[in-house]
């Protein structure tokens, strides 16, 4: 785990506390979404909060201005703090963090699904409810194409792999017939 991921987990577990004790977890998530997106869809916003020239605190007042009554005052205290620290390289791990623990406070986790074809909604809700009996979460897909996988799926919920897909199959019964053979 690279240390940027690990601060990320750092600063999304104590913005999920502050969201929690404000009852606005999910404000806070969606908020959060729409700094990554910002930063992530327009360079010019993530060259202006990474260029040194700049002061911290011009930076803070351009934010402030565009911010100010569009997001949680924890966000705003967060993106200030982020930005103090030049730390706003992180924000895509930190949402992906604090989705994390939401999801937990919630009995939920998120999984992806890889599949050879954009599954349907009917198939969504097919591997949620299988894939969530096992888990003993409520489960949100994802939906990911991969089409080296040949048929069948694979689906990561946390750090599990649960892997249906032909060509994992194939590979483990590659594997155990080379282990036979080398004997």
């Amino acid at each position: 785990m690279s240390r940027d991921t690990v601060v990320a987990k750092r600063y999304a577990k104590a913005l999920f506390e502050v969201a929690s004790q404000e009852q606005a977890t999910l404000e806070v998530e969606q908020d959060l979404k729409a700094v990554v997106e910002a930063i992530q869809s327009n360079k010019e916003i993530g060259v202006f909060l990474t260029t040194p020239n700049i002061s911290d605190s011009n930076k803070m007042n351009a934010l402030n201005g565009a911010l100010q009554g569009k997001l949680s005052q924890s966000v705003i205290n967060t993106v200030d703090l982020l930005v103090k620290r030049r730390r706003t390289d992180i924000f895509p791990d930190l949402l992906e963090n604090y989705i994390k623990f939401r999801g937990e406070s919630l009995g939920m986790a998120d999984a992806i699904v890889y599949s050879t074809y954009p599954l349907d909604e009917k198939e969504k809700e097919a591997v949620a409810a299988e894939f969530g009996q096992v888990a003993h979460k409520t489960i949100r897909v994802n939906n990911v194409i991969d089409k080296s996988l040949l048929g069948g799926l694979k689906v990561v919920i946390g750090d599990t792999l649960y892997d249906g897909s032909i060509s994992g199959k194939l590979a483990r019964l590659e594997k155990s017939f080379n282990d036979k053979h080398s004997r």
